[in-house]
């Protein structure tokens, strides 16, 4: 079903439900959500994630027909001021934070993917049917999939610093006024709603820190990423997330408790592209090394890590492009 133009603000379209899908998740919450799955079968869990899904809008999830039993998770964009939102459940599931496809016994209490971690997921009920499609809800909900389309741009239009009045999904002349200057800003005059959702998000990424340490890839190739501690007289260093073009990847998930974090980045299979002076040691495959100094004598190799200046935030975004970090390294947030 298509859904109808929402009015009055130029631009906005809310996207066709998918018509021929196998699972399918609708968004009538006011952020951008990005949304796992997994399917349990016999003694096997497949689990893949992350799919983008704005507000407003419906995505694929799985396009094959349900013959399994599914379950859902879904977080809101790291781009948000805030606490992060989430939908979810009870029911452990082993993910990652790029992109991914992973399978695991379903009775497995541990999560053995190098860089994996348990969340929380929602199992579906689907009345046994080959097709479905399930909404995303908000507390207090939103009316429709349009309001909630109309609520996600005022969202982030805030959270990029403008003044749009109520978070609802009703048109206001506030709303118009700060869409307009955003559009002006940031060259969207011709842009859709892929372009305008990408381009807020992007933005209110670069100004909201989420809590603890994220690295996100604004180049054009994988690149692969490790990060290390230190403080007190010791040293703890953790690699390799890989990091796809686009995407952002978490490698501390709490608060942030000093300034002594430094970043290696470098091109899988290629040299490095955020590196400094200061030595900690490497391993080829997924490490945790806790000593700094000596590598050679434990057969590790050894890198220059960058330090970055988390000042003392709770939250702290490291931007990495084709040339390195970004000039203002990322975004602190404080407490």
């Amino acid at each position: 079903m298509r859904l109808g133009l929402l009015g009055l603000v130029a631009g906005l379209l809310v996207a066709a439900t998918p018509a021929h899908a196998a699972l399918n998740l609708c968004n009538r919450t006011s952020y951008v959500l990005y949304a796992a799955t997994a399917a349990i079968q016999g003694a096997q869990v497949s689990a893949q994630g992350w799919t983008r899904i704005t507000p407003g809008d419906c995505q694929t999830v799985r396009p094959e027909e349900l013959t399994a039993s599914y379950l859902v998770y879904a977080r809101s964009s790291l781009s948000y001021s805030g606490p992060a939102k989430a939908w979810g459940g009870t029911r452990p599931i082993c993910v990652r934070d790029a992109d991914f496809h992973a399978t695991q016994p379903a009775a497995a209490t541990v999560c053995k993917e190098d860089g994996g971690f348990a969340l929380p997921f929602a199992p579906l009920n689907t009345g046994g049917k080959r097709s479905w499609t399930m909404t995303l809800d908000e507390t207090p909900a939103l009316a429709s999939l349009p309001a909630a389309q109309l609520a996600g741009v005022k969202r982030l239009l805030r959270d990029n610093g403008y003044d749009v009045g109520a978070l609802d999904g009703t048109v206001s002349k506030k709303t118009g006024i700060a869409l307009a200057a955003y559009r002006k800003k940031a060259n969207l005059d011709k842009g859709g709603n892929a372009e305008l959702f990408a381009a807020l998000e992007r933005d209110a990424l670069k100004t909201n820190a989420p809590m603890g340490y994220t690295v996100c890839n604004d180049g054009k190739a994988l690149l692969e990423v490790a990060l290390a501690q230190a403080g007190g007289g010791k040293a703890t260093t953790h690699g390799w997330w890989s990091v796809p073009p686009g995407a952002c990847a978490r490698a501390v998930t709490t608060a942030l408790g000093s300034d002594a974090y430094y970043l290696f980045a470098r091109h899988k299979n290629g040299g490095p592209v955020a590196a400094g002076p200061e030595k900690f040691c490497i391993a080829p495959a997924a490490f945790e090394i806790k000593e700094r100094g000596n590598c050679a004598a434990r057969n590790q190799a050894e890198a220059g890590f960058v330090h970055t200046q988390t000042n003392g935030a709770a939250g702290y975004v490291a931007h990495i492009g084709d040339k390195g970090l970004s000039p203002n390294g990322g975004a602190p947030n404080k407490p």
